[in-house]
């Protein structure tokens, strides 16, 4: 997996390699069945059947939001792309190189790593890509959503599947897959309405579906350009 170097590099003239799509070994599938059986979790429905779409899991209130999306997708025996924060990718051996073999991506606070571009370009060259985003981008409360995902899902022409975490009823998986319209009103009301009907570790904590408003150049109120969700569990 290739890396974005330290901060203060010019992180624009970096490449980011995106994992392409596969299936993880049937040693680590056996551990997520085990894992899920011993904490009474189930897992609903299959993956989506099309070859590219990003996922979202949400909503995103506690650190075992992160395990519990691992395990589940070692029990579907999926392998794709997700973004963390850069640290974790600083952790000592063996974790550093798990992550990264896991899929991982590591997303600079700092920088402006131009990833929703890269995303959508890498959409565009392969046949086959799954790239997974937490929208809420940390487990507390937040104002809005990040629009990363909506962006690189429109431009790129690829559909989101809406990825959940349900405590109360102890499962997870994916439910609809949605292509977005370019109405970001409407599509943001299908999102919320499934998002509604699942109950996260730590209720308290459920953000809004919504996007920070934006100015009639299409720019948010506040940033430059759309910024891009970490990866579940990754504060």
């Amino acid at each position: 997996m290739a890396l974005f170097n330290d901060k203060g590099h010019d992180m624009k003239a970096r490449h980011t390699e995106f994992q392409k799509v596969g299936r993880v070994n049937i040693f680590l599938h056996i551990i997520g069945v085990l894992l899920l059986k011993i904490l009474g979790w189930k897992v609903e429905s299959k993956p989506p059947e099309v070859p590219k779409y990003v996922v979202i899991v949400a909503p995103h209130t506690s650190n075992w939001d992160f395990p519990m999306a691992l395990f589940i997708s070692w029990v579907y025996r999926m392998k794709g792309a997700w973004l963390g924060k850069a640290e974790i990718f600083r952790w000592p051996f063996p974790l550093n190189w798990f992550f990264r073999k896991m899929g991982g991506i590591p997303v600079y606070r700092d920088s402006n790593q131009g990833l929703v571009e890269q995303a959508v370009q890498v959409f565009r060259e392969r046949d086959a890509l799954v790239l997974a985003l937490a929208p809420e981008g940390t487990r507390a409360k937040v104002e809005y959503w990040k629009a990363g995902f909506y962006h690189i899902a429109l431009k790129a022409g690829v559909p989101i599947a809406l990825g959940y975490l349900d405590f109360k009823r102890k499962a997870g998986g994916f439910g609809p897959l949605y292509y977005c319209t370019g109405d970001e009103e409407k599509d943001l009301a299908f999102i919320r309405a499934f998002f509604d009907t699942v109950t996260p570790r730590h209720p308290e904590r459920r953000s809004e579906v919504r996007f920070r408003p934006r100015h009639n150049d299409g720019n948010a109120a506040d940033t430059q350009s759309p910024r891009i969700p970490k990866a579940v569990g990754m504060e």
